[in-house]
């Protein structure tokens, strides 16, 4: 039992599962999941495709924290990587085919990884700190987005891009089952081959790893480059969801829930060890607190309030120290009662 009380996952997914139940019972039918025209729908499938986002960003965000970085850009690149989008399709002399939407798909992945490469260039050859080097992209980039659209939000009307971020296949919400394949995919990487073990070395200690000989720096790179890769695609989700690109708005301050969601998960901030199924958990409940607050009529200027007290509590609960403090203050009582009875 004390095993499972402190296995880093225990917390964040009984925490889910409250908040599940919590919706149940003002929602008699939140778990419920119906077919409809072939389809999946419900409260749960919401949360799943409202989420993919926040879940691929929080993906790449994993691996970067896991080698002593951070990447604070991933919501400029989402707005880049659906400005881009929308304004190939919006200009193209075809705008509702599906050559047009898979070029502009094209586009956007490439700019994402651009925008990685420069990111881990930064960080891994010129040696800038990741927070300063990604803040320059943050502030930048939805100037750049800007730019793009012309300080305009782009409209566009294509079947096949829209389908990216609303469409459905074989049941499910197509965004869901991006994410699972890019879940799949960093896993399998990560856990099946050495990819995994060097990103946690280079996290642990970078000069011991670098002067074991590995090559800290293509680490580095490489996860910043997945990082931006993320962002690329959720970017498009987002904009395909809208069939919209809102360069001020869209994946505004996803940053912020991307790494709450990588903390939840039980990833340390300072590097090394760290657990993409955790990552999974906490974006789930980051989203899962995004309903909840709707379910609850929360007032809107309370949502923040409320999302960062459930976050707090939910980083108490994993925290060892805060677990032994507790316990500490248990004992003396107990201790006083003992004596009280003996005399």
């Amino acid at each position: 039992m004390n095993a499972l009380l402190k296995h880093r996952l225990t917390w964040p997914v009984l925490a889910l599962v409250l908040l599940l139940l919590l919706n149940q019972l003002f929602r008699a039918d939140f778990l419920a999941v119906r077919v409809q025209d072939g389809h999946l729908f419900g409260s749960l499938i919401d949360i799943l495709r409202n989420g993919a986002p926040t879940i691929l960003i929080a993906l790449g965000m994993t691996l970067v924290i896991a080698s002593r970085g951070i990447d604070l850009s991933v919501g400029a690149v989402a707005a880049i990587s659906g400005a881009v989008s929308c304004t190939y399709i919006y200009n193209s002399p075809d705008p509702s085919s599906f050559r047009t939407a898979a070029v502009a798909v094209v586009i956007a992945v490439a700019v994402g990884l651009a925008l990685g490469l420069w990111n881990g260039f930064l960080v891994s050859v010129v040696g800038i700190q990741p927070i300063i080097a990604t803040l320059v992209l943050m502030t930048a980039g939805r100037g750049l987005a800007q730019l793009v659209t012309d300080g305009q939000i782009i409209s566009v009307s294509n079947d096949s891009y829209q389908a990216i971020g609303a469409g459905f296949f074989l049941g499910l919400p197509i965004s869901i089952l991006i994410a699972a394949v890019a879940f799949g995919v960093a896993g399998l990487l990560t856990r099946r081959t050495a990819l995994g073990t060097l990103i946690e070395a280079v996290g642990i200690n970078p000069v011991a790893s670098r002067l074991a000989g590995l090559n800290a720096r293509n680490i580095t790179w490489t996860v910043y480059v997945f990082s931006g890769l993320c962002a690329a695609v959720a970017g498009l989700m987002i904009s395909s969801n809208v069939t919209a690109a809102d360069a001020n708005n869209a994946g505004l301050y996803i940053e912020m829930d991307a790494i709450l969601a990588v903390v939840i998960g039980g990833t340390s901030l300072a590097g090394g060890r760290y657990s993409l199924v955790g990552t999974l958990v906490g974006a789930l409940i980051i989203q899962t607190l995004t309903t909840t607050v709707y379910t609850l009529g929360i007032p809107p200027e309370v949502t923040l309030v409320f999302k960062a007290l459930v976050v707090i509590i939910v980083c108490l609960l994993q925290s060892s120290k805060a677990r032994a403090l507790l316990g500490r203050r248990r004992r003396p009582v107990t201790e006083q009662s003992e004596v009280k009875v003996s005399i």
